[in-house]
């Protein structure tokens, strides 16, 4: 029977074709060993000759797998590729998920809705980065999918991976306090408040902000906070001019990460102020691009790769039904470079 070119060649087409069932070309993909070889490869070759080619996704339903994880996080679509902190955690994710034979489906908080998450072909989510009370993390958990928590306080039964933000932070203020600072400002990713819009971030930014407050008791200083709109170098750049501005002004600005810091160490070289000796800075995060800024950033290092490693081999033992026990918080540690310097008045 003449298959019509126009339309999508069917299972049935190559039953048809070969003279066997339907169920009998389905063995030919699914089930090989119910079929002798010779006749799997004769239904297979008519199959090419047909340019037949089963559906994945039907497939993978049938199999109760897709294979494909999602990827809910709390920025656009383009925000992995562009941004250093989330490019190193895609990237630990990915090696664990791609090894097995896994593949990575981005669902981009700020481009989809209710009815993206409620279908999308995966076999679990990795929820990086959103706001605690995102209405999304809800249609997430009512698939009854594995899941797996990152950056985010998560939910009771679900696995979560969890850095040491408010450690990090103080680290960093007790660093400047201790070079003589008592001027300090604060550059911040968004905090989540009123601004229900932009909800990325916020669990860590809120961390954050606890350990710089945290190191101020009992030393004398005084810190001022300026929320930017987006962790970008832009954004941190306008921050410190408003910041900067100030009188007195701070002597001393922390940055909640990299990027806010290398807008900052742009707008000071601009405003004609020399860092560290008119101006020291810290950041957070510990990106690549951190050590090669002049001066070198100061940083707060978070293990950015093995958070996503993390993230993926607890997804793959919950699709596997393996045991195994989230790692405790990961640590933080202060790493110290050329652009935070002692007090000069």
């Amino acid at each position: 029977m003449p298959v019509n070119p126009k339309r999508r060649t069917t299972l049935r087409d190559v039953a048809e074709a070969a003279g066997v069932s339907p169920s009998t070309v389905s063995n030919a993909y699914n089930r090989p060993d119910q079929l002798s070889p010779g006749l799997r490869e004769r239904v297979l070759e008519v199959a090419r000759q047909l340019g037949y080619s089963p559906h994945p996704l039907a497939r993978g339903l049938r199999r109760g797998q897709v294979g494909a994880v999602g990827v809910l996080y709390g920025d656009s679509l383009s925000y992995p590729f562009a941004d250093p902190v989330a490019a190193l955690f895609m990237q630990g994710l990915s090696s664990v998920i791609e090894a097995a034979s896994l593949g990575l489906l981005l669902v981009p908080r700020r481009t989809v809705d209710d009815a993206l998450v409620r279908t999308a072909a995966v076999d679990g989510f990795v929820v990086y980065s959103l706001f605690e009370h995102d209405a999304l993390v809800e249609r997430v958990l009512e698939r009854g999918l594995p899941t797996v928590f990152v950056d985010h306080p998560g939910r009771a039964g679900f696995p979560a991976v969890r850095v040491d933000d408010l450690g990090g932070a103080q680290a960093a203020a007790a660093h400047l306090l201790g070079l003589g600072h008592t001027r300090l400002g604060v550059v911040a990713l968004p905090l989540g408040g009123a601004d229900a819009a932009n909800l990325s971030c916020c669990n860590a930014s809120r961390a954050r902000l606890q350990g710089y407050e945290g190191a101020l008791p009992g030393t004398g200083a005084w810190m001022q906070v300026l929320e930017v709109a987006e962790n970008l170098p832009s954004e941190g750049a306008r921050a410190a001019r408003d910041l900067l501005s100030l009188k007195p002004r701070p002597s001393a600005l922390l940055c909640m990460s990299d990027q806010l810091a290398l807008g900052v160490l742009d707008a000071a070289r601009q405003m004609g102020l020399r860092v560290p000796e008119d101006l020291s800075v810290v950041g957070f995060d510990d990106i690549p691009e951190a050590r090669r800024t002049i001066p070198a950033l100061t940083t707060v290092h978070q293990p950015l790769l093995e958070k996503g490693v993390w993230a993926g081999r607890l997804l793959l033992a919950q699709l596997r039904q393996e045991p195994l026990e989230p790692p405790p918080t990961l640590p933080t540690h202060l790493v110290l470079r050329e652009s935070s310097g002692s007090f000069r008045g």
